[in-house]
């Protein structure tokens, strides 16, 4: 073991040249950052996820009942027996072969049996109450830390002049304000990275697990070879952003994240230059500012689509609405169409009996289909 930790934290690696981790112990007249400092992040995770819980459900909870958004969550499709028993054992996206042979059996036009299966999907998926508590405990605490991080900021050289971030590098000392910042910020995204898998699920599921774990190495990283003050202005520029995440996605950290790029990129170059460590902490940098990017295009396309629909002027800042992002399927002209149209066919047709199953595709048993 002691053998793959001297592998891990080599000193060619984190550090830059002619600089060891003896220079970097502390001492009497300083203190800087130590790896083991960040062990307490772990349980403080499990405390911040706790307070989640209570914010939601004592605060964010009432806030919205308070707005009259109510709980109920999308349309429920009406009970079926047949077309439940092919959702639950054996597809939630019927093609237009088993379509064709569920309208026969039900005497149920197409249109209306798809209807059904989105109605059925959607009906998984978490009530807009769930989505306005989720949303709301994420826009309180990004505000708080990014409220924090700009009070301790504002007093420091390095917001100012971001070449102050590399003067002296690394022998920087280390203080209760920024130990307290990267605690709290890296305890919030490890209990985002987990909570993520219980959290409503969104298509871009992936890519943000992806964004959680760049965040998480580059706060890691940037604390224990002592990157601190670049690494605060990226955590609030970070913040920035996120405490209007909710609402549109982070347009203004791609704009400012250039300057960010910049001097971590190339003032960094000229005045400490590069070594391994300083490539793996610029990728992360880079792949983060495309995810947001990403997320600005989001920001657009949505923007570009209320326009051209004419719902700017009736926009509601209390609505919490579907984005590119969300799993909940939609379509208020079919959603709002007329009941189920009824064909008569005959309950032989294609050789399946009406009452015994789904057109060779299931056997539903003695429910009567009409029984709905």
């Amino acid at each position: 073991m002691a053998g793959i930790l001297a592998w891990f934290w080599n000193e060619r690696f984190w550090l830059p040249h002619n600089v060891t981790w003896a220079d970097l112990k502390n001492t009497d007249e300083a203190t800087f950052p130590q790896a083991e400092d960040l062990y307490v992040a772990c349980p403080l995770a499990f405390c911040i996820f706790m307070i989640r819980l209570v914010f939601e459900r004592f605060i964010a909870r009432p806030c919205a009942l308070g707005l009259k958004i109510q709980a109920n969550g999308p349309q429920k499709a009406q009970p079926n027996a047949i077309l439940e028993k092919v959702f639950t054992a054996i597809t939630k996206h019927p093609d237009e072969k088993r379509l064709e042979g569920l309208s026969k059996q039900l005497d149920w036009d197409v249109r209306t049996i798809q209807r059904w299966f989105r109605q059925r999907r959607n009906q998984e998926k978490p009530s807009t109450l769930a989505r306005f508590c989720e949303s709301m405990w994420r826009f309180t605490f990004y505000l708080y830390i990014f409220t924090y991080g700009v009070r301790f900021l504002k007093k420091t050289t390095w917001l100012w002049n971001t070449r102050e971030c590399w003067y002296n590098y690394p022998y920087q000392p280390l203080t209760v304000d920024i130990h307290y910042y990267y605690i709290l910020e890296l305890s919030f995204y490890l209990s985002l990275l987990f909570s993520q898998f219980t959290d409503i699920r969104r298509k871009d599921f992936l890519i943000m697990f992806l964004h959680h774990l760049a965040t998480i190495t580059l706060i890691t990283f940037s604390y224990v070879n002592n990157m601190a003050r670049v690494g605060t202005l990226v955590m609030c520029l970070h913040d920035a952003a996120d405490v209007l995440m909710e609402v549109c996605r982070d347009t203004g950290l791609v704009q400012r994240g250039t300057t960010i790029l910049n001097t971590t990129l190339f003032e960094s170059w000229e005045i400490v230059g590069p070594y391994p460590s300083w490539w793996v902490f610029n990728l992360l940098l880079i792949l983060l500012q495309f995810l947001h990017s990403f997320w600005s295009y989001l920001i657009v396309k949505i923007a570009c689509r209320a326009i051209s629909r004419g719902k700017v002027g009736k926009w509601n800042p209390l609505h919490v609405s579907k984005d590119d992002r969300s799993d909940i399927e939609s379509s208020s002209d079919e959603d709002n169409g007329p009941p189920p149209i009824q064909k008569h066919y005959n309950s032989t047709t294609n050789g399946t009996n009406k009452a015994h199953g789904t057109n060779g595709y299931l056997s539903a048993g003695a429910p009567c289909p009409d029984e709905h």
